[in-house]
C-alpha cells in the first residue's frame, strides 16, 4: 500500500487563511503541447482528468529552458510532461532515494528506468534523501504527494530539515520549491502521515519556511470539499479524489 502510494503523484487546495491562486489560471502553449505529446504512456493520460498537470504546472511557473528536479518521482508521470515543457534548452533531473530502493526492487520498479529517447533532457539522480545535490543550481525543485512518507518509518524516517535545506541549497536565488500532497485533518499535524498517508498543511509551511523558504501562495485546484480527510487515500471511495494542496515556496533573493 506504502509503495502504491510513493509511487502515485500529484494536486492542490487551499488553505482559508492564506493567499491563494485561482484554478482558472491560463495555461501557456508549451505546457498544453507537454500534456498532448503523443508519447506519453496511457497510463499517463488516462489519470490527466483526476491530477489535472497543465494546471499544476502553469502555477508552478515552470517554463522552457529552466532546470527542474522531480523530487521522488514515482513512475515519472511528471517526469515526462516537465522533460517537454522546458525543452532541449532545460533539463528534468528524476532525483530517486536510495532510501526506497528496497521499496522499488520488492515491486519490480527498475532504478533508473530503461532509457527512452522521447526524453533526451532527463537524468535520474539516485543518492540517500537527505543528502540529496543537484549538478547545478534549479530554477524548480517539486515533490508529488510524498512530502508526508518523509516522516514515515519507511524512509527511516527522514530528516526531514535537512531535505528541505538541501532543497534550498540546491536552488538559484529566487528558485521555487512546489509541494502537493493530500490534506490531513486541520490540527493533526503528522498524526497521519503513516495512517492515511495524508499530512496538515500547516505543518509543511511551518517546516519549509523553517528551512529558510518564503511561502508565495497556493492553488485550489484540486480542493475537494467532499473528502472530510478522515479516509486513507487508497481507499476506493475516495482514491484519486482526495483533498489536495499544492503550496508554492521561493528561496529568497
Amino acid at each position: 500500500m506504502k509503495a502504491r502510494l510513493i509511487l502515485g503523484a500529484a494536486a492542490a487546495i487551499c488553505l482559508a487563511a492564506s493567499p491563494t491562486i485561482a484554478a482558472h489560471e491560463k495555461i501557456p502553449a508549451y505546457i498544453k503541447a507537454a500534456i498532448a505529446n503523443p508519447a506519453r504512456p496511457a497510463d499517463d493520460t488516462q489519470r490527466d482528468a483526476d491530477r489535472k498537470p497543465a494546471e499544476c504546472i502553469a502555477f508552478a511557473g515552470i517554463k522552457p529552458g529552466e532546470k527542474v528536479a522531480d523530487f521522488i518521482p514515482g513512475k515519472y508521470y511528471f517526469t515526462r510532461i516537465f522533460s517537454k515543457v522546458v525543452g532541449p534548452k532545460g533539463w528534468v533531473y528524476a532525483v530517486i532515494p536510495s532510501d526506497l530502493d528496497a521499496m522499488y526492487k520488492k515491486h519490480n520498479v527498475p532504478i533508473p528506468p530503461p532509457a527512452d529517447a522521447n526524453y533526451p533532457n532527463v537524468s535520474y539522480n539516485h543518492m540517500p534523501v537527505a543528502k540529496f545535490v543537484s549538478p547545478e543550481r534549479l530554477d524548480v525543485v517539486w515533490t508529488s504527494q510524498n512530502y508526508h512518507d518523509l516522516h514515515d518509518k519507511f524512509f527511516g524516517p527522514a530528516d526531514v530539515a535537512a531535505v528541505n535545506k538541501a532543497i534550498y541549497d540546491a536552488l538559484k536565488p529566487g528558485g521555487i520549491y512546489i509541494v502537493l500532497d493530500h490534506v490531513a485533518e486541520a490540527g493533526s499535524g503528522l498524526r497521519d502521515t503513516d495512517t492515511l498517508h495524508r499530512i496538515d498543511p500547516a505543518e509543511v509551511k511551518k517546516e519549509v519556511e523553517a528551512a529558510g523558504f518564503v511561502f508565495v501562495g497556493q492553488s485550489n485546484v484540486l480542493h475537494n470539499p467532499a473528502d472530510d480527510h478522515t479516509k486513507l487515500v487508497f481507499d476506493p471511495s475516495i482514491r484519486g479524489k482526495t483533498d489536495q494542496f499544492i503550496f508554492k515556496f521561493r528561496k529568497p533573493r
